[in-house]
């Protein structure tokens, strides 16, 4: 039986300027705000972290809770 993509949470290895696919799936979640992000739609992540941020302000959010930023 084929198994579809459709509806599951990708696992992804996070590089500097892509991502690699572990896990086969159609999307990620954010780690700041839980909102579905579809994986064609993954602009912003933290390759230290191994977390995807479905916009901007939520990468900024997570990277002034880490410390990184004031």
């Amino acid at each position: 039986m084929l198994m579809s993509n459709r509806d599951r949470p990708a696992r992804l290895h996070y590089l500097p300027y892509s991502f690699r696919v572990l896990q086969a799936g159609d999307h990620v979640l954010c780690a700041v705000t839980g909102q579905r992000i579809a994986l064609d739609q993954l602009r912003y992540w933290s390759v230290a972290r191994q977390e995807a941020y479905a916009s901007a302000e939520a990468s900024t959010q997570a990277e002034r809770k880490a410390g990184t930023i004031p």
